[in-house]
């Protein structure tokens, strides 16, 4: 018999939970007896007094043998780098900062100090202050603590602890300090000198010795060992600096593979002349400039350049304009180098960033430049591809920034398509960073473009191409003419010369033309055909249009149809079945897709892929297709001449023609490249295709502008000056470019002044220089009031043909005038006069002397009008057109003239065998009339009054009438105008004065005043004064250092946080409102927004108007509606709905926006919720932090984050 103990009965776990949940006293934490502790603290005065480590300023240094690397010796060294952390350094000796921070860095880091800028000299200045510091406990202690009304004195009776003279520092050695241990230093067999202790005297550290110390492992040590460098070139004051060098491509590279033996790379074929000269100048470690075609083989350049860096150890970024292409390269490189060796970095997808080469935008890196990331440490190479993307008015600024901003150890590599100006944006970059840039351009196409026009009108001419510009470049006159004669055809009410007037066809009559273009290229075997077209609506109005277009055989469909729903596999169950991709899927099954912002990106990337494998015929594109994914076709039809660029319909500039015709011709695969022009209206004028297709391309033009992020990055590290990033930017090249000669100007102007020598007058040399500054102003005053005078209205009344004027004039000082006409259409001599003229001046010279540039700007010695021009001998007289600047005065008398009368007559006699001519009675009798007031002199002349007669009661006007007035009656008491070499000595206090002012000239464009946007820097500064982000003193505040952690938006989304307008709403009512600043689009249906949301943006746009209104009350050219038109609300509807869980296929029903466009938004919108979330954790406000951590959550999800395809 087995005793079987009683179990206890089995209680529900739900009955257990409730009874907890319910009756919380069973718990035992509320039992204080089983729960509360009590330990007693232990007083510990002294960790009071507790103080971190210093850091060691100095280090041991060995001395060894070159050759055989036997110990030689020890000495000290200075550790410059001492204490630098990235919070209060931007050197690369700093310590680095923490493993989360590496890559992407952190707002309140101070960035590394860019190549170019002039080092700061941080270490000298402590040094020498700290040799200079004396203080005395005697005399320089204080006795009042602040806040204390007394303090205590203490008095010593004996000697002052620190005498009056210390004596001289004494080195010591450290060899002889370390030679008591002698285990410490093994004995060494010396060739020279004697041994002390086994140390050979001659390797004793002496002082000179210790500046010269020098850190083997530093990243020019290695990279040293891989081949030659070219040295950077010193700055030599007087001379000139060259930073650009244009490699002469004519000349073949013979001995490419002697000079490198073992590439860090091997290509599967033979190498161009200009891929050959990139590779060497990169074994140099110096910078390139490489302008090719597309398709011509830039991107080897990079691939180099990245095996380079994985065979030196060290790391290359590849920098993009667009997230696409970002997303393409990394597959590439990926494929080329291998997985771990290859990183992306974009604003929502992170993968291996720790890899050697990394792939991002241009914004991701100028992120990283401003946060200090330690990733900038083991940079060798960054890559800036598409470079002519500078151009772009609104992100171009960020490639001059971070070229601006790169350190100097950072080596450039810049890949463009041709640009006109190469050389001098390779000449800006090397002056910048002080670098030589060599430019490798080649214009020559690996595959060559033929233009054609394409009418497509009938059956005579649907299966015919007219070329118009063939692989000579040279325009084909005649196949134009056979163009334009085939499209006169069509009609019999075409005109007989020249080209049609319609402009635009029907739905019918496009989709013909399309369909036999198309039947016409696959006879030519001319496809896959990209078809650029520039509207979203046309690219899907086309595709729809040719339904009974099928260009895939049935194994073409069933390889599309698998790739296409393994693609599709990553998205959830509702979401493949969305409208656009059920819709595309059934295009690309006949070879047909369409590809524009408004296509969503899992289908974009489906539809390249498939594209690139060739099973996309007839591809449907915008301009974007051209500018970010490098797909080249066999053949480009333009579906237009014009684009709409936001602003304007306007014709495609040639830069933006070559780029996208330049993806016509596969390498390798075509002889040439096919280019159509579709005349679905009329044939295009020969003018305007002669400028598009042979057109000289867009240079490259500065995009530059300030921006609050900008000056807060700056602002926030006292080394750093906005100034110095404004000088260097592209639109400031210039002023880089001259700064040499400036200065020689400068220094020789200097000279000469000082070699100047003073009147020797005793009649003069008083009061020359008072009466020529007493000139130069009334000739300023005058030209200022003449300005004001004649654009009064008042004044043009006034001057009515037949007026009599006083014009005061080099060669005959005072004269009077007749006005005969005011001609208005000629606004710089709108006046036609007759006056008088000297005996011996042709009328020709004689006007030639009225009409002389700049006349009353020069200054002369100003006299009253004590008499009036009186020719000698006979009478002569002229006729011209001259600048109203002349007048000086205006009479009361009007005389009776026939102006049109007298012109004609003057004309007339102008010719030689009218010349000898008498004048007419109208002329005669007004220059009578002008002799006989000459003659009565300027005392019998009335004049009209600007005050009084019209009228003209500015305030101005009336104080610089009075003080011209008042200088005027002051001419008379100088003494120096009766001098008998008047007129010498003012001439050469004019010189005087002129080299004094060209001095201050010099200085002014030497100067920072001269750059061009200082007026905006200081008004943008004041407007962050005001706001409160930087203080009166120049630091930047606690809104500041929030407003750094956000990137697009900062000041109006910092103002939000700090009014506490979000703390308010819900996480998804907060993320609908931060759509605004996200979505772009201009024209959309009206969301229907919710009271409380409607609230939430009345909110933001308050806001909004109280910046505007800011910026406008310091000096900016900003009004409300304008600064409140940049944020949009189409979308807050749509992002409302989705955030709170609504599928996508419901919310793209709510709006008229494409899907693509949607997606992105919410992908942007991720970004600016992490904005926000860092913003408030700077702060302090783990509410807000919270919130936007969850509506991060809520929207990244499905289709919206779907992962890329290119990143599989």
């Amino acid at each position: 018999f087995v005793h079987m103990a009683v179990l206890p009965p089995l209680v529900s776990a739900t009955d257990l939970l409730e009874t907890f949940l319910l009756s919380p006293e069973y718990l035992p934490i509320h039992d204080l007896r089983l729960s509360q502790r009590l330990w007693q603290r232990e007083i510990q005065p002294e960790l009071l007094l507790h103080v971190g480590t210093c850091p060691a300023r100095t280090d041991i240094s060995v001395d060894r043998d070159l050759l055989t690397g036997e110990l030689l010796g020890y000495h000290e060294i200075e550790l410059t780098s001492a204490g630098l952390t990235a919070k209060n350094s931007t050197s690369l000796q700093r310590a680095p900062g923490p493993v989360t921070d590496a890559v992407k860095g952190d707002a309140t880091n101070y960035p590394f100090w860019p190549g170019g800028f002039k080092e700061p000299e941080m270490v000298e200045a402590v040094t020498q202050k700290v040799e200079n510091f004396s203080f005395s406990f005697e005399e320089d202690l204080l006795t009042v603590p602040p806040g204390f009304r007394e303090g205590i004195v203490f008095k010593q009776g004996k000697e002052p602890l620190m005498p009056e003279t210390n004596p001289p520092p004494q080195t010591i050695s450290l060899a002889e300090l370390m030679s008591a241990d002698e285990w410490l230093v093994p004995a060494v067999s010396s060739q020279k000198g004697e041994e002390v202790d086994g140390i050979t005297s001659s390797h004793v550290a002496q002082p000179d010795q210790l500046s010269a110390a020098v850190d083997d492992e530093s990243l020019s040590a290695v990279l040293a060992d891989s081949g030659p460098r070219q040295e950077i070139p010193k700055v030599n004051v007087g001379s000139v600096e060259q930073w650009v060098v244009k490699v002469d491509l004519n000349k073949p590279v013979h001995n490419f593979y002697e000079k490198i033996p073992r590439m860090a790379i091997s290509f599967p074929f033979e190498l161009d002349p200009f891929q050959k000269q990139a590779i060497l100048y990169l074994h140099n470690q110096d910078c390139v400039f490489v302008a090719a075609h597309t398709s011509a083989g830039k991107t080897v350049v990079a691939e180099y350049a990245i095996a380079l860096s994985l065979e030196h150890k060290t790391r290359t970024v590849y920098t993009s304009p667009i997230k696409a292409l970002s997303n393409q390269k990394f597959r590439e490189f990926r494929n080329r180098f291998g997985s771990d060796k290859v990183g992306l970095l974009t604003g929502d997808v992170q993968i291996k960033q720790e890899s050697p080469c990394l792939i991002m935008t241009t914004e991701i890196l100028r992120s990283m430049l401003y946060g200090g990331s330690d990733t900038i440490r083991d940079m060798e190479w960054v890559i800036f591809d598409e470079v002519h993307y500078v151009n772009d008015s609104e992100r171009g600024v960020v490639w001059e920034e971070v070229l601006i901003m790169l350190p100097a150890h950072v080596n450039i590599i810049m890949l463009s398509a041709t640009v006109p100006n190469a050389v001098e944006f390779a000449d800006w970059v090397g002056r910048t960073k002080r670098k030589k840039v060599y430019v490798i351009s080649t214009f020559k196409r690996p595959v060559p473009l033929v233009h054609h026009l394409y009418t497509g009108n009938n059956k005579q001419t649907s299966d015919q191409l007219f070329v118009i510009v063939g692989e000579d470049h040279k325009f084909n006159s005649k196949s134009y003419q056979e163009a334009l004669d085939a499209k006169k055809k069509r009609a019999s009410s075409a005109s007989e010369y020249g080209p049609k007037s319609r402009q635009y066809v029907n739905p019918k009559e496009e989709k013909n033309i399309w369909l036999s273009l198309v039947h016409m290229l696959e006879k030519k075997e001319k496809l896959p055909v990209v078809a650029f077209t520039f509207s979203r609506d046309r690219c899907n109005g086309n595709a729809d249009a040719l339904v009974s277009l099928d260009l895939t055989t049935s194994t073409e469909k069933h390889e599309i149809d698998s790739f296409f729903q393994k693609s599709i596999q990553l998205l959830k169950g509702s979401d493949q079945s969305l409208p656009q991709i059920v819709w595309m899927k059934e295009h690309l099954k006949r070879g047909i897709a369409v590809h524009h912002s408004g296509i969503l990106p899992i289908v974009k990337e489906v539809i390249e892929l498939l594209f690139q494998k060739g099973l996309v015929k007839l591809l449907f594109a915008t301009e974007t297709f051209a500018m970010g994914v490098n797909m080249p076709a066999r053949t480009v039809v333009f579906d237009a001449m014009q684009k709409h660029d936001g602003t304007r319909k306007r014709d495609l500039t040639p830069g933006e023609y070559v780029q996208m015709a330049g993806r016509a011709g596969r390498r390798g695969l075509d002889t040439t490249g096919t280019v159509i022009l579709l005349c679905k209206g009329d044939v295009p004028e020969t003018s305007d295709l002669h400028r598009m297709i042979l057109g000289h391309q867009t240079s490259l033009q500065s995009q530059f502008r300030l921006t609050y992020s900008m000056l807060l990055n700056l602002i926030r590290v006292k080394t750093f000056r906005v100034e110095d990033m404004m000088k260097r930017s592209f639109a400031e090249a210039d002023f880089l470019r001259s700064e040499t000669d400036r200065h020689n100007n400068l220094a020789a102007l200097q000279r000469k002044i000082e070699n100047f020598s003073d009147l020797d007058c005793p009649i003069c040399d008083p009061e020359m220089d008072d009466y020529f500054k007493a000139c130069s102003r009334i000739t300023q005053l005058r030209n200022k009031m003449q300005h004001v005078l004649l654009g009064s209205p008042q004044a043009t009344k006034a001057l009515v043909p037949g007026r009599v004027v006083t014009l005061y004039l080099n060669s005959y000082k005072y004269t009077l005038a007749v006005i005969l006409d005011l001609n208005t259409r000629s606004p710089a001599t709108p006046f036609t006069v007759l006056t008088l003229c000297k005996e011996k001046d042709e009328p020709e010279e004689a006007a030639k002397a009225l009409v002389e540039p700049g006349n009353l700007s020069i200054i002369k010695p100003c006299q009253a009008m004590s008499e009036l021009f009186h020719p000698d001998g006979m009478v002569k007289h002229t006729v011209v057109d001259i600048s109203g600047q002349l007048i000086v005065s205006i009479t009361d008398v009007v005389l009776s003239v026939e102006p049109s009368k007298m012109i004609d007559d003057y004309k007339k006699r102008q010719i030689p065998r009218f010349r000898n001519d008498a004048p007419g009675p109208a002329i005669a009798n007004c220059i009578h009339a002008l002799l006989k007031m000459v003659d009565s002199g300027p005392g019998r002349l009335s004049f009209v009054d600007p005050v009084n007669d019209l009228r003209i009661n500015n305030m101005e006007f009336v104080e610089m009438k009075q003080e011209l007035d008042k200088l005027e009656g002051t001419m008379q008491h100088y003494g120096c105008t009766r001098c008998p070499q008047f007129n010498e000595h003012f001439a050469i206090a004019k010189e005087k004065s002129e080299l004094h002012h060209q001095r201050q000239q010099l200085i002014f464009l030497s100067s920072e005043e001269s750059l061009m946007l200082i007026p905006e820097y200081r008004q943008r500064v004041e407007v962050l004064k005001s706001l409160g982000f930087v203080s009166d003193r120049g630091t930047v505040m606690l809104k500041g250092r929030v407003a750094c952690e956000i990137h697009y938006h900062e000041v109006i989304l910092t103002e939000l946080i700090f009014q506490n307008v979000l703390d308010e709403f819900d996480p998804q009512e907060i993320v609908a409102l931060l759509s605004c600043f996200v979505f772009e689009q201009s024209s959309c249906s009206e969301p229907n927004i919710p009271k409380k949301l409607q609230k939430g943006k009345d909110s933001v746009l308050r806001v909004a108007a109280k910046i505007a209104e800011v910026e406008r009350s310091c000096g900016m050219r900003t009004s409300v509606e304008e600064y409140q038109s940049q944020f949009k609300f189409g979308l807050l509807e749509v992002v409302y709905e989705w955030a709170r869980g609504k599928e996508f296929v419901d919310i793209i029903n709510l709006t008229d926006v494409s899907e693509g466009i949607i997606v992105r938004c919410i992908q942007r919108l991720d970004e600016t919720c992490k904005d926000v979330r860092n913003a408030a954790h700077v702060i302090g406000e783990p509410t807000l932090r919270q919130k936007m951590m969850e509506a991060s959550s809520l929207i990244k999800r499905d289709i919206v984050f779907a992962a890329s395809l290119y990143t599989k």
